[in-house]
């Protein structure tokens, strides 16, 4: 039997959906890619009920390597599929949404009690949000920029805020600054900021001179002190795009009818168009 192409998961689900039995047929490099992913996730949110926060943090950013590689193996080797898309997505929600937020929780944010324990699932929330986000919008959204500060890196910085606070012994137990930290995360991620996605950067092509010297010095400066280099780099990124959406409040920016938001069977009374307010 010949392997079903991406284009032929619609026909399977219809068939599925009229009572047909059928078998259903997966690329399997990159979907186990995903599983790594979710294995990373699963074992960041272990590792916090037993107070091993290194391991969590380290467990999230691992898993970060993993959505890395299963995206570029699903292109390289033109494994694309709907299959594949919301398996990841389901994935993402464990390892860059609960996972970071139980890592803080259980971190820092505990002795604040309610408010702490609402600001981790705020954070969690806002990642699912933000994921849902991005699935209907695929193939809509120009590809070049991420609308809203993407979950993994949201995930990225909380995960190397523990190791910046570990490698620099700053007290984090009921850290206000954290706690700030995470209720902004969550609202930035659901944000209309674009956000640079460094997709259009081919790295096989030949580029100026100055781009490798850039490359070896945040090289050289990550090694340093990896662990503090890292957090500085993953909030800068969200910094950056967040001044840069703050500076384009006002400014008329393109819109988008809001049928590009669901999907196409979705009943136009439950629709309702966003407004853009950068």
């Amino acid at each position: 039997m010949s392997r079903p192409m991406p284009d032929q998961f619609n026909e399977l689900e219809e068939q599925t959906a009229s009572g047909k039995k059928l078998g259903m047929y997966v690329y399997v490099l990159p979907n186990l890619m995903t599983m790594g992913n979710l294995f990373c996730g699963f074992y960041s949110i272990l590792s916090s009920f037993k107070n091993d926060f290194k391991t969590a943090a380290i467990m999230v950013v691992v898993a970060a390597v993993f959505d890395t590689l299963d995206g570029r193996l699903a292109r390289l080797t033109r494994a694309t599929s709907k299959f594949g898309a919301e398996l990841d997505s389901l994935c993402d929600l464990v390892s860059f949404g609960v996972a970071p937020a139980m890592l803080m929780y259980q971190w820092a944010l505990e002795p604040f009690g309610r408010l702490g324990l609402m600001a981790c699932f705020l954070f969690a929330a806002c990642g699912a949000l933000r994921l849902a986000r991005f699935n209907v919008q695929i193939g809509i959204v120009e590809k070049n920029y991420f609308q809203g500060l993407p979950i993994p890196m949201a995930a990225g910085i909380v995960a190397s805020s523990y190791l910046a606070f570990n490698d620099m012994e700053w007290p984090a137990s009921g850290s206000i600054p954290l706690l700030s930290m995470t209720i902004l995360l969550a609202f930035v991620m659901v944000s209309n900021f674009r956000y640079r996605s460094f997709k259009d950067l081919d790295l096989k092509q030949r580029m100026p001179f100055r781009y490798l010297i850039l490359g070896v010095i945040v090289l050289v400066l990550v090694a340093l002190r990896h662990e503090v280099m890292l957090f500085v780099l993953f909030f800068s990124y969200a910094l950056l795009g967040a001044i840069f959406g703050i500076l384009r409040l006002g400014k008329k920016q393109k819109q988008m009818p809001a049928n590009v938001y669901a999907p196409d069977n979705t009943n136009e009374n439950d629709l309702q168009e966003e407004k853009d307010n950068e």
